[in-house]
């Protein structure tokens, strides 16, 4: 049984009313994807008093869409872009460390299909290493051709020569991102999903804080906080813009748009189109763009593209072209092309790129992939770009900024360097791997508390029972079917057929722990857009 406390409840009725009770708080944060989380964590480990809301459910947008990579970023280092990568190998280590149930080293093998691949990656290959210093995860290995196919079953043989093998890491995205929410809600945070932000108010000219709405009710609430943190990745514009006209300048908001969205899309095929349980990576395919094939909680994950959006859609759809690189490009590098027929989803994230000044975003390949961190005439404190891989350190970023423009007292940084998120449990706890079939692993030390709720012996299909779902209601912030499928298990981004089979028997479940409307039908709809792919 495990040794920690039992975990807090996080019934909606308890939150609301400690939203209701209008406490002055030291920092509002608007958005709870990976930054926001980050920094909501980070104030809370300092003694801040710290309240977080998030419009839809946690990690909604972006931070579930990512790759699953924790890497410092090989193509980073061809770019030249040292420190990015300096700094991205280093937390790195970091979040294996403080959360090793949700992620842990893997391997990536480069097949070598040109003569000169091989050596020609391996010397920035081996520079990596070298970066990466104490930090490494293992060392860069040159392969043989039958030492390539060992290692990926279900690669392409004909032309193989050999391949390089590599060391980054990989996640479960959205699962981290709920132990961010849950740590910082065990430090006194509160954090509210589907509660929206609607204005800020001023006193002074400056921010004084905020009003949102539980959208779940529609009743409408103010939080007073000395200093407002917009954290709400792609979406970031539309608080700054509305900020901008609050205090504009003889009608001139002159608040330009700070982000240009890219499209990533990943399609998902069934583990045995690689086999295995290393990845692979084409650093350049035929146009040029990077292809990852990589093997994660029992599927195949092919992508990413690399597409700019105009339009922030919540549940962006693929392109004919994207969807079309990606089955034409795993083709040539697979011993079986795997066909529309195969795709068990298909899901896209936009990642907030930032603009350079003047910058159209047309070409996403060329804008930043640092976070930046802004503060407006009236106080407002913006953050976005990045990547998962560094949120720790954009939020240290985020609280340095919030300090030297006295928008929060002094306090002590680096708290959250070896601060162990929920669940990672004592050192050297042993965990399966992330390329497994989804279970009870994701849940670390907090197995025990989930074996212990009813339901646990009854299976709703493979890796998932009725006491998971409970859990989600009663720990995990849960209320909608979603919520549970798409992000507590991450099933609707494996295998959207068998989710939408499921959506009635977990939303009776998390009805009964609720009473609130779990939106099942929603669910079957939102499942068919995970199915659909354009023609």
């Amino acid at each position: 049984m495990s040794t920690l406390p039992q975990p807090a409840f996080t019934q909606r009725a308890e939150l609301i009313a400690r939203l209701a009770a209008g406490d002055h708080y030291d920092i509002a944060v608007v958005g709870g994807g990976a930054t926001g989380l980050g920094v909501a964590l980070d104030a809370a480990a300092r003694g801040f008093k710290v309240v977080l809301v998030e419009s839809h459910d946690f990690a909604k947008g972006t931070s579930s869409r990512a790759t699953k990579l924790v890497h410092g970023g090989v193509r980073y280092l061809a770019q030249g872009n040292i420190s990015l990568v300096r700094e991205a190998l280093h937390e790195r280590t970091t979040l294996l460390e403080n959360a090793p149930h949700l992620a842990q080293p893997l391997a990536f093998v480069m097949p070598s299909y040109q003569w000169w691949e091989a050596p020609f990656y391996g010397v920035g290959l081996k520079m990596y290493d070298l970066l990466a210093g104490k930090a490494s995860l293992g060392a860069t290995q040159f392969l043989s051709r039958a030492e390539t196919l060992a290692l990926l079953p279900g690669a392409q043989p004909q032309g193989l020569n050999g391949g390089i093998k590599y060391w980054d890491g990989q996640f479960n995205d959205a699962r981290l991102a709920l132990a961010l929410a849950r740590t910082a809600a065990a430090r006194g945070a509160l954090l509210l999903n589907y509660c929206r932000a609607d204005e800020l108010f001023y006193e002074h000219g400056k921010v004084a804080g905020l009003v949102c709405q539980d959208t779940l009710s529609g009743q409408p609430y103010r939080i007073r906080a000395r200093c407002v943190v917009n954290a709400a990745g792609v979406w970031v514009d539309e608080l700054r813009q509305k900020d901008g006209a609050a205090n504009s300048v003889d009608g001139r908001p002159a608040v330009e748009p700070m982000v240009a969205p890219s499209q990533g899309v990943h399609i998902v095929v069934d583990r045995e189109f690689l086999g295995g349980e290393s990845a692979l990576m084409v650093p350049k395919t035929a146009d040029g763009r990077v292809l990852f094939a990589v093997p994660w909680l029992g599927k195949l994950i092919l992508g990413t593209t690399d597409t700019p959006r105009h339009d922030l859609a919540l549940e962006p759809s693929p392109f004919k072209e994207e969807v079309d690189f990606i089955l034409t490009e795993s083709a040539r590098y697979l011993r079986r092309a795997p066909t529309r027929a195969d795709v068990k989803s298909v899901w896209v994230g936009l990642r907030p790129l930032v603009k350079a000044q003047g910058e159209d975003g047309d070409n996403t390949k060329g804008l930043s992939r640092e976070h930046t961190v802004l503060v407006s005439r009236s106080g407002l404190v913006t953050v976005t770009g990045g990547k998962w891989t560094t949120y720790r350190a954009m939020a240290e970023d985020v609280l340095a900024v919030c300090e030297k423009n006295a928008l929060l007292a002094g306090s002590k940084s680096g708290l959250t360097a070896h601060l162990k998120l929920i669940g990672a449990g004592a050192p050297g706890m042993a965990v399966s791997s992330l390329c497994e079939a989804p279970g009870l692993r994701a849940y670390g030390d907090e197995q025990a508390l989930v074996m212990a709720l009813p339901g646990a012996d009854r299976v709703l299909s493979a890796g998932l029972t009725e006491a998971m779902v409970r859990f989600a209601a009663r720990h995990e912030y849960a209320i909608r079917v979603e919520d549970m499928l798409a992000r507590r298990s991450r099933l609707l981004f494996l295998d959207a057929r068998l989710a939408s089979s499921l959506a009635e028997r977990v939303g009776a479940i998390l009805f009964q722990e609720t009473g609130l409307d779990p939106q099942a039908e929603a669910f079957s709809e939102l499942a068919q857009h995970y199915l659909r792919l354009p023609e």
